[in-house]
Parts: C-alpha cells; structure tokens; sequence
C-alpha cells in the first residue's frame, strides 16, 4: 500500500518540469488521507463489535489530528492555486466505504478486485504530483497513471498466485503451475506488450517498456520456481523490489 501510494507519486515528479514548495504540501495531504484508514478501521471494528471500546478514543485521537493536518493541506492546495487536485480523492470515496462494509462483516481479506481498486485510487498521486510541479497538459500525468495502475494490479495478482503457492506441501505440477499462474503472467504480458506500442506510437519513452520487462521475468521465475513454504514476508519483499526498480527506470525515462 505504501508503494502504491509513493511510487506513482515520484513516476509524477519526474516527469514534471520542476520539484515545487507545492509538492510537499500535496505529500502531507496525501500522508494524511492515507494514514487516517487505520483509526477510521478500528472505529468500524469498535462499532461492528470486533474490538472493545478502549480502542475508542485513541482511534477518534488519531482521526482528529490526521483530519486536522490533513485539511489544513487542502486548504493549503486550494491556498496555491491547486483546488483541482481535490477531485482526486472523489474516487476513493466508496471504494473505503465498500471496505468499510466489509470489516463489519469480517470480510475485508483476501478481496483482490478491492485491493486493486484501491492502489487505482492511490495511484492518482502520480497526475497529482506532476501537475503540482508544474506539469503541463493532461496526456503526459493520465499515461503516468495508467502505467502505475497496470503495473501494480499485476503485481497484486501474482502476488496472490504466490500466495497461495506457499499453502502447498509441494510444488505442483508444471502444467498445473502454469494454468494457475497464466492469467497473472497473461497481465504482466499485455502490460509489455502496451507499453512497446505506446513506445513505437511516441506515447511513452522506449525505456517504459524495458522496466515492464522486470516483473514479466520475475513472473516467469515465480513459476519456474513456486514460493512453497516461503514465508509471506519474502514474497512481499521480493515483490517491493521488483515494483522499486519498475519505479526508478520509469522515473529515469521521463
């Protein structure tokens, strides 16, 4: 989650013309919104009767000065000119809502399709840095966005395939491997194979398609290797590195 929200929010510095004052104004607000899930959490957890009221007031405590510092940012953006910026956190509105629901209803693991609406939501950080250090036009911040939001749903989809590849006893079968493991691979594939036509088309540096090289490969090792008994830590980690290193070489691009 803490790279879904920072990657594309360095993706959108570079490519921006300069590094801004505005830029760490939008940073704490973003920090702000991000950080105020955990306490808005437990409250829906107190109320749904899954945790004890003595985690009441440090969950309201912790609202009250993200909230605080997070809407002093807002009005800082709207202060510098940047009031557009705060359509953004439009979409993400039911998204929590939906989770939300699901905490009350013990629910809110294992949901995938939830988990890669939510990184689309923080992903948004890249057209928000970008025009607050002063990028010009929409094309350029809305290409950031999708390139982050194609890589990341991929990544969290193999995750889940390693995931449930670390259950196992022993390593499946190659070709039970590779049924399994093919719509997430499929993913990584066509996220290549878009970012090599955009690249040909002018849309992207040729450099894009290269860091979408990366968690193609590491896919394809995955399967090569299943992750069977690996703690889920390591899988988490791997995984950052391989989004870090997309991160830095689509940076470098722009």
């Amino acid at each position: 989650a803490w790279f879904s929200l920072l990657g594309p929010l360095v993706v959108g510095v570079a490519a921006a013309d300069r590094v801004t004052p505005d830029l760490a104004i939008l940073l704490v607000a973003a920090l702000a919104a991000f950080l105020a899930r955990q306490p808005v959490t437990l409250l829906a957890k107190v109320a749904s009767g899954r945790r004890g009221q003595g985690d009441l007031k440090p969950a309201l405590f912790w609202l009250g000065v993200y909230s605080a510092v997070g809407l002093a940012a807002a009005a800082g953006l709207v202060w510098r000119g940047h009031a557009h910026l705060l359509w953004l956190a439009v979409p993400g509105l039911p998204i929590f809502a939906y989770f939300l629901w699901l905490v009350t209803r013990k629910e809110e693991r294992g949901q995938m399709a939830l988990e890669m609406a939510g990184a689309s939501v923080l992903a948004l950080t890249a057209p928000a840095a970008y025009w607050t250090c002063g990028g010009a036009g929409d094309r350029v911040a809305w290409t950031l966005y999708a390139l982050m939001v194609l890589h990341i749903a991929a990544s969290i989809a193999f995750t889940y395939w390693r995931l449930r590849m670390r259950c196992l006893k022993q390593p499946p079968t190659w070709r039970e491997r590779s049924r399994t493991a093919g719509p997430a691979l499929a993913f990584h594939g066509a996220n290549l194979t878009l970012a090599a036509v955009g690249a040909a088309l002018g849309g992207v540096p040729w450099l894009v398609p290269v860091a979408f090289v990366l968690p193609l490969l590491d896919g394809i090792e995955g399967v090569w290797r299943p992750p069977v008994g690996v703690r889920p830590s390591r899988i988490g980690i791997r995984q950052l590195i391989v989004s870090v290193a997309v991160v830095l070489l689509v940076a470098v691009a722009y």
